[in-house]
């Protein structure tokens, strides 16, 4: 196992009616921009009760961060935020939102073009604003880590930075606040948090059993509860076990000293680059075709995860890899999402636009190894049509 830091400074506040904390979260004299997405906040009360908890804090409003967050609509926040001498972010949403929150908390700090934010990987950013998020969908885990997606509609770019300086303050998770997502939604959630786990584990052998242990049992967590968190929106343990699985995803604790991949990922991101297909998704078509086209590489992860996530230990070698991603496939399915790049108005033509996409934004030596060249993603992403 490598060496390793980690360091974690959000604030977990989870449970029934932690929105009331916000009074003592926040400072007293902040003047705070709420940002959230569409009109589902609104709707569900989340928004009033936010808005209540603040108190008589003065309190900006920015809607509409879309679900893949565009970067032009972040700098619009940060305009209001000059505007309005804010000194307080508050991201009211899932991932997306906190993304965008992230951005915006670094450009409204930066000197000089925003855009090096992503051409450096998040190494241009030196301060952030402080801002705290309340989790209305699990699944990205980005209510406890530093890592942020954006999307760049003009430049057909949908890039990730990470900046030690973008970790949420604090972190509200109450599990009732998720009863009325879509059951889309939740499909979505369990799936990106699966790959988010997939992707810190899949890869070789480093004598890691804590991380490796910690990560299986996430994993059947998933398994087992994301069905059932579609057929019982209402069950607070099983939402309550299913956000903070999500969290636990990628938090940096089970990532912590070991090898990742992030190939299914980088390649997704431009699939949503593409035609805004939902993040997950894209995730569910490129995960398993990557895990066939390298079951060389990661023979002895996938024979580990065969075992250990699936209970498959009977037949071949070849036989079990096979089973475990025909069960990876299946899992996807369970949940209502499909798996191949046609079920998405995706084809050859468009494999060649999202390997050129790749290549333009330096994604050339993807995975755990650094071989993943564009020539082999166009291998997967044929395998995936």
């Amino acid at each position: 196992m490598n060496n390793f830091d980690l360091h974690n400074p959000t604030r977990i506040l989870f449970g029934k009616g932690r929105i009331s904390d916000l009074d003592g979260q926040v400072p007293a004299d902040a003047k705070v921009l709420l940002l959230y997405g569409g009109g589902s906040a609104e709707r569900t009360g989340v928004l009033a009760q936010v808005r209540a908890a603040l108190g008589d804090r003065k309190v900006v409003e920015f809607g509409g961060i879309e679900p893949n967050p565009r970067y032009a609509t972040a700098l619009k926040a940060v305009d209001v935020i000059k505007e309005n001498d804010i000194t307080f972010l508050l991201a009211v949403g899932g991932g997306s939102v906190i993304d965008a929150t992230k951005f915006i908390a670094a450009a409204a700090e930066l000197e000089g073009d925003v855009w090096d934010i992503f051409t450096s990987w998040g190494g241009a950013i030196k301060s952030a604003m402080p801002f705290g998020t309340v989790l209305t969908l699990p699944a990205t885990g980005s209510e406890m880590n530093p890592a942020s997606v954006i999307t760049h509609a003009e430049k057909g770019a949908k890039l990730p930075f990470m900046s030690s300086h973008c970790y949420p303050v604090f972190s509200i998770l109450d599990p009732e606040l998720t009863y009325t997502l879509p059951p889309r939604q939740i499909a979505n959630g369990v799936a990106d948090a699966f790959v988010h786990i997939i992707e810190q584990y899949l890869t070789y052998p480093v004598a890691a059993a804590v991380q490796d242990g910690f990560a299986e049992t996430l994993m059947r967590t998933l398994i087992d509860l994301g069905p059932k968190a579609m057929e019982t929106p209402n069950d607070y343990d099983t939402r309550a076990n299913v956000m903070w699985t999500a969290t636990l995803a990628l938090n940096g604790l089970i990532g912590a000293g070991v090898p990742h991949d992030w190939a299914s990922h980088m390649i997704g991101h431009e699939i949503t680059a593409l035609n805004d297909t939902d993040h997950a998704r894209t995730l569910a078509v490129v995960l398993p075709a990557l895990m066939q086209d390298q079951r060389g590489p990661k023979r002895e992860k996938l024979l580990q995860y065969a075992a250990n996530v699936w209970n498959i230990r009977e037949g071949s070698d070849d036989a079990r890899i096979d089973a475990a991603i025909d069960a990876t496939r299946n899992f996807f399915h369970a949940m209502g999402i499909d798996t191949r790049l046609g079920d998405y108005g995706v084809g050859p033509a468009e494999v060649d636009r999202i390997v050129a996409a790749l290549e333009s934004h330096g994604m050339v030596a993807l995975g755990e190894t650094k071989t993943i060249t564009p020539d082999v993603a166009r291998r997967i992403l044929t395998a995936a049509l």
